[in-house]
């Protein structure tokens, strides 16, 4: 499904998303073009890849694309890179921490397809020209990933999150939100998880109230749009209590000998829970 979030003479931002039939996690992608200019925001997997290729393919000229821009270095983010290597002349753009792992996910053959091609953002972030305009890469550290960066195009004033804002919903994909205290509870879990500290959350939060933000576009669910909603979205993402904040010494606990991960046709597993058991009963 192809949705237009922003069109404004031949500047056009585009959200794909319910590309993964089957098993796999539903992502949005993000392509904008601008004139002959194009850039593709975490593109994905190979789920993802075949559809949004054919999808690309309908509204823009693959080999003009300029950019492939990944927020941080999941398998649902980046792992097609062979392909848009093999099948554009597009460069890579990802965090200094986590291009040098980018060759684990080329075939060995396909290793002088990505010289020169991988841009490294420092941690402070870079500005990258496009078109007649840029695309601004801000810090998001450890807002899911050590090495991580969200992405903001100044003509539509549209911020790419990445997980930051994520949702976990089969409703309305590519729709803003429109009532928060019901949509809060599908991001709650996994914010709570993924966040590394209320820290980076309040340094974000304070960075992105100084911007000029008019829609919030996360990689998982629905966006943000309007003043009122982002300011909502920030004024409770900057109070998060997540990640380490929520860490007791029970989560650091050697597991107990009762919590055993067995395949219940094992016949080396059973024979191992009938030891544990009686060993247990004769206590």
């Amino acid at each position: 499904m192809s949705v237009i979030l922003y069109e404004q003479g031949d500047h056009v931002v585009r959200l794909f998303t319910d590309l993964v039939k089957g098993d796999g996690i539903q992502s949005n992608q993000f392509f904008i073009t601008s004139g002959h200019h194009s850039a593709l925001f975490d593109p994905g997997g190979n789920l993802t890849y075949q559809p949004l290729f054919s999808e690309i393919s309908k509204v823009a000229s693959i080999k003009e694309l300029d950019y492939v821009i990944a927020s941080h270095q999941d398998p649902d983010i980046i792992t097609s890179l062979d392909k848009w290597l093999m099948y554009t002349g597009a460069r890579i753009v990802i965090s200094k921490l986590w291009d040098r792992f980018l060759p684990h996910l080329v075939p060995g053959y396909m290793m002088e397809k990505g010289e020169g091609r991988i841009l490294s953002i420092p941690d402070q972030g870079i500005r990258l020209p496009f078109g007649e305009s840029e695309i601004i890469a801000i810090p998001a550290h450890f807002l899911h990933s050590v090495g991580n960066f969200h992405f903001y195009d100044p003509v539509s004033k549209i911020l790419f999150t990445g997980d930051v804002g994520a949702s976990m919903t089969d409703e309305e994909h590519g729709r803003p939100v429109r009532d928060f205290d019901r949509h809060v509870k599908k991001m709650r879990g996994f914010h709570a998880r993924y966040m590394v500290s209320n820290r980076a959350c309040r340094l974000w939060a304070n960075m992105v109230r100084n911007m000029d933000v008019e829609m919030i576009v996360p990689q998982h669910g629905r966006p943000f749009a309007g003043s009122a909603m982002i300011n909502r979205f920030l004024d409770w993402f900057e109070l998060l209590q997540c990640g380490v904040d929520l860490m007791t010494q029970q989560h650091f606990s050697v597991p107990d000998k009762s919590v055993v991960m067995f395949d219940p046709a094992s016949k080396i597993t059973q024979s191992r829970l009938k030891t544990l058991s009686a060993s247990q009963g004769a206590r």
